[in-house]
């Protein structure tokens, strides 16, 4: 269903309610939690909008908005207004004029967008609005203002009747979150039962038992533990007993959230993460009370973390998540829609110093472009006959592996992953095989990869490396010097294939070049062996 066809339907039912009352302004105050990107404010005031890896003019007069002005997903971002923390983080009059010119025109010109009237987007809106109305329209001419409460109600309404949303990720609970917010601003408390009586249910669905989040996306997780604090503030605000699956979610999730940080405090790059300041991150810890170290597995999330030293391996050894449908055009209900073919890819750091990384994301690009972020061959992992793990479509996967299963075993500080998945199978007859060993130092990092079957095709096994790590390929043409920014060097060596150095890139701010290591092997071979291990001071 679209956008615009929910909310029709929606209109439909609640034609006939009372129309919800429009106080002036906001019932209580309201305060956006998280810190704004004042470079990407600077942008918004030369008129770019960048986020989730596009960055496109802003719609102004009658031109413009609908779908020939950028991807789906960079026009909900627009039209969900969560970027004005970063006009709020520039605190000048200027930023302040441009938050509401833009409000303005938008409420006159660009609200007819069918992308605006999905129910997650409209969630995000009223939830920035709301965050953000001291800063925008607290001073603000009365037509604005009565514009913008008059919205806030229309999109209220819908939210709440459409309840429970038909999505199968995150989005669903930014719709809830909006239609809360938007219920304690205008005093609707039948809606805010309403609303109430639903968020047990959601949060089920959205933080599986491990704690991670049901898109299996550490950026996703995130998103979602931001989205429980700002709810249970705003229950807490309004003097309403928040339900008990509110703490309990955020209990389990927090410590999920620890396992995906590297030693520098950001997150691995899987499944659509982008560069997160370890601040933020910091940040969304405290706000969320939870104590708990990183688990070292997430059964139901499907992801390894391995330790030794001051090494550090995260490993993805999970199926992908619940395949998604169409709402419009580009933005799927499921929470597959920016899931990544990169099975049993895995990433390394070495205290702060990351090695071995995926390649990013660009979920709000054209689809070219954020696709072959999402293809196994921007992943460290194998790559079979040029073929991805999991077919991309513009809503989610097509065919992924049935089975994605591993085991892990520890000794005497020393840590074995053994992991295997099906998405070559179909069509190539094979599985894919991966073994990791990390010794109780942390100084060795073993790997075995196969591909179990007859008549195999040639593979490459690719290890993507950190912008800040330099790469040579020595004589012996079997191993390569990697030289990390703290000057620590290490070499990675392998067996039973063509080792080789080539360009790759690195995408979770700005794109950033850097280099990959690949191992290619021929048809018929079934087995690469490789080994990363620290080099000793002389040697480097």
């Amino acid at each position: 269903m679209s956008g615009g066809g929910f909310f029709r339907g929606v209109r439909q039912k609640v034609s006939g309610l009372k129309p919800v009352r429009v106080p002036e302004a906001p019932s209580r105050a309201f305060r956006d939690l998280w810190p704004g990107d004042a470079a990407r404010g600077q942008r918004i005031l030369k008129g770019e909008l960048e986020c989730g890896g596009s960055a496109r003019p802003i719609p102004e007069g009658a031109t413009g908005y609908g779908p020939s002005n950028g991807s789906p997903a960079w026009r909900a971002a627009l039209h969900g207004f969560t970027w004005l923390r970063d006009l709020r983080a520039l605190g000048t009059d200027a930023a302040r004029m441009r938050a509401r010119d833009i409000v303005a025109d938008w409420l006159s010109r660009g609200s007819t967008d069918p992308v605006s009237e999905v129910p997650e987007v409209a969630g995000a809106r009223i939830s920035a609005w709301l965050g953000h109305w001291d800063f925008v329209a607290a001073t603000a001419e009365d037509a604005l203002r009565k514009a913008m409460m008059a919205r806030l109600a229309a999109d209220l309404r819908a939210l709440v009747v459409g309840l429970p949303s038909e999505a199968r990720h995150r989005g669903a609970l930014v719709a809830l979150k909006g239609a809360l917010a938007a219920g304690v601003a205008v005093e609707e408390e039948a809606w805010i039962t309403r609303c109430i009586r639903f968020l047990p249910q959601e949060i089920e669905r959205q933080i599986l038992p491990d704690g991670s989040h049901v898109e299996r996306s550490p950026i996703a997780l995130l998103l979602a533990i931001q989205d429980l604090i700002e709810i249970r503030n705003l229950l807490h605000g309004a003097e309403i007993e928040a339900p008990p699956a509110l703490a309990l979610a955020l209990d389990r999730a927090a410590p999920a959230l620890r396992l995906f940080r590297h030693g520098d405090g950001g997150l691995a790059a899987f499944n659509g993460t982008r560069e997160e300041a370890a601040s933020l991150l910091d940040l969304v810890l405290t706000q969320a009370q939870a104590r708990g170290r990183a688990p070292l597995i997430l059964p139901e999330g499907g992801f390894q973390r391995l330790q030794a030293g001051r090494t550090l391996v995260i490993a993805d050894c999970g199926k992908p998540p619940e395949r998604g449908g169409a709402a419009i055009a580009g933005l799927s209900r499921g929470a597959d829609r920016v899931h990544h073919a990169g099975t049993l890819s895995f990433e390394m750091s070495v205290g702060r110093d990351r090695l071995i990384v995926n390649c990013g994301a660009a979920p709000a690009a054209e689809g070219a472009w954020r696709d072959a972020m999402r293809a196994t061959a921007a992943h460290s992992t194998l790559i079979l006959s040029e073929t991805n793990s999991s077919e991309l479509t513009e809503d989610g996967l097509g065919r992924r592996p049935d089975r994605v299963e591993a085991e892990r075993h520890e000794a005497g500080g020393a840590q074995w992953l053994e992991a295997f998945h099906d998405g070559y199978k179909r069509g190539f007859g094979t599985i894919h095989r991966r073994r990791l060993y990390l010794a109780e130092s942390g100084d060795d990092l073993r790997g075995e990869d196969l591909v179990e079957g007859e008549n195999t095709p040639g593979f490459i096994v690719r290890f993507h490396l950190h912008p800040g790590v330099a790469a040579s390929v020595q004589e012996d043409g079997s191993s390569v010097l990697l030289r990390l920014p703290s000057g620590a060097g290490w070499r990675l060596r392998a067996g039973g294939g063509r080792v080789g150095v080539e360009e790759s890139v690195q995408l979770f701010g700005e794109p950033r070049r850097t280099q990959q290591v690949v191992v290619t092997a021929d048809a018929g071979t079934q087995k690469i062996q490789w080994a990363i291990g620290r080099v000793a001071p002389a040697e480097g």
